[in-house]
C-alpha cells in the first residue's frame, strides 16, 4: 500500500541540550522509520528557540544532521513580542506555552498573549499549548484577533466538544490529537509506572479517550508529540513529561484503520493533507511510503531508532509496518535500515520561498490566508 509521505507538526528533537535524548540525526532517523518525510520541531530546547541567534543554533543543527525535512518553531515569550515576529518566515509557527509543560517557556501574562496574536503574520501558525480553561481562553483570543490558532494535544472531552463548538460558530481553529491520548488512558498508568506514565497533557480517563474517537470529525490533525527522554530518566525521582511516539503513530493508527475506527482517507487527511494545508507547507515531490498493511507484529522498543530506548506502547500488537519511504526520489528507508544520510533534509521555509518564487506572477500574488484558516 502507497501512501503520501506522513507529516508530523509536532516533534522534541531534544538538540540543542538535550542529545542524550534525541538529537536531529536521531530524531529525522525515527521519523523515516515511522513513514514522516517531514516534521516540526519544537522549541523548548536548552537554550529555548526565541531569537535570530538560537533559532539560527537549531537550524544550523537540523542542516548538518536532519536526514528528513524539517522546520523549526520559535517560542513566545514576554520578551520576545517585539522580535517574534521578524523570525517568521524562517519559522515552523509561533509556539505559545500556556500551561505546564518541559522547560522554561509558559506565558502566563495574558496581554503578552494578545501581543504574539496581534503581531504573528496571519498566514503562518500560531500554536497553543493550552489545556481545559486556558484552551477557552486561547480560543476567545483567535476570535478578538480574528486570526487562526492550532491546539496542540487536545485529550480531554470538555476541550474537543468546545472546539466542536467554535468551528461550529466559524472560528479559525484547528486541532491535533496524539496517537498516546488516543490509546492510552489513566487505566493504563498502573502497568506503565508512575514515571513512565508522566505526560503532559495528562493521560485523561476513558471516557475522555472514547470522547476523542467520538469526534475525530473535528479532530485535523495526528501529531505524535514525540517528547523522548531516557528510561533512567523517566524511572528517576523526578521524572519528566513526555512520551516517544515518531515510530509508533502509523502502526497504531493503521490497526485502528484495520478494526473499521477510521478510514485510510481519514487517515491520511490528518497525517499529510491537512498538516500540509494548515501549516502553509510545500509539497515534497516524488515523495511516498510503501506499507505492508497485513503485516502483524509486536512493538519493541529494542527495533527502534530514537535514542530514548523505551516506548510506552512496549508489547502491543499492531498491524501496519513501513517498508519503504521514498523522499525526493531517493530510498530513505528500507527494511527496517534508514539509507538517508545525515544532512539529506531540507529546510521546509525555504523551499517554500524557492516553490513560490518558482510560481508564475499571477499565483505568487494570490493571498495565502484563505486556505491557511480553512479548518
Amino acid at each position: 500500500m502507497r501512501l503520501p509521505g506522513l507529516i508530523d507538526v509536532h516533534v522534541h528533537l531534544r538538540e540543542p541540550g538535550g542529545t542524550h535524548k534525541e538529537d536531529w540525526d536521531s530524531g529525522t532517523a525515527a521519523a523515516l522509520a515511522g513513514g514522516f518525510t517531514a516534521v516540526l520541531a519544537m522549541p523548548n530546547t536548552q537554550p529555548p528557540v526565541t531569537d535570530a541567534a538560537t533559532l539560527a543554533l537549531a537550524l544550523a543543527a537540523a542542516r548538518s544532521k536532519a536526514r528528513c525535512d524539517y522546520a523549526q518553531y520559535v517560542g513566545a515569550g514576554a520578551d520576545n513580542v517585539e522580535t517574534a515576529a521578524a523570525l517568521a518566515p524562517r519559522a515552523a509557527g509561533l509556539k505559545m506555552y500556556l500551561d505546564q509543560t518541559y522547560g522554561p517557556l509558559r506565558l502566563d501574562d495574558m496581554t503578552a498573549w494578545g501581543a504574539h496574536f496581534e503581531r504573528w503574520p496571519a498566514h503562518l501558525p500560531i500554536v497553543a499549548h493550552a489545556e481545559s480553561r486556558t484552551l477557552a481562553a486561547v480560543i476567545l483570543l483567535a476570535a478578538l484577533f480574528d486570526r487562526p490558532v492550532h491546539l496542540a494535544h487536545v485529550a480531554l472531552r470538555e476541550e474537543i466538544v468546545l472546539i466542536r463548538r467554535a468551528k461550529e460558530r466559524g472560528l479559525k481553529v484547528t486541532c491535533e490529537v496524539t496517537p498516546h491520548h488516543l490509546f492510552l488512558s489513566q487505566a493504563d498508568i498502573p502497568s506503565l509506572g508512575t514515571g513512565r506514565s508522566e505526560v503532559r497533557p495528562r493521560l485523561a480517563t476513558p471516557a475522555d479517550v472514547q470522547a476523542l474517537w467520538d469526534n475525530l470529525d473535528v479532530i485535523d490533525c495526528f501529531a505524535t508529540d514525540h517528547a523522548p527522554h531516557t528510561a533512567a530518566e523517566k524511572d528517576g525521582p523526578t521524572p519528566p513529561p513526555g512520551f516517544p511516539g515518531l515510530e509508533t503513530a502509523l502502526p497504531l493508527l493503521l490497526t485502528a484503520v484495520e478494526e473499521g475506527r477510521m478510514t485510510k482517507d481519514e487517515l491520511v487527511a490528518r497525517l499529510a493533507t491537512n498538516p500540509r494545508r494548515i501549516f502553509n507547507l510545500p509539497e515534497q515531490p516524488d515523495t511516498w511510503i510503501e506499507v505492508d498493511p497485513d503485516a502483524e507484529y509486536t512493538i519493541r522498543a529494542a527495533d527502534a531508532h530514537t535514542r530514548c530506548g523505551w516506548t510506552p506502547f512496549e508489547g502491543r500488537r499492531v498491524r501496519g509496518r513501513v517498508e519503504r519511504v521514498i523522499l525526493r526520489g531517493q530510498v530513505a528507508y528500507e527494511d527496517g535500515k534508514v539509507l538517508a544520510q545525515p544532512g539529506a533534509g531540507r529546510d521546509l521555509r525555504t523551499e517554500a520561498k524557492h516553490s513560490q518564487a518558482s510560481l508564475p506572477q499571477h499565483q505568487t500574488n494570490q493571498p495565502t490566508t484563505q486556505r491557511t484558516n480553512q479548518p
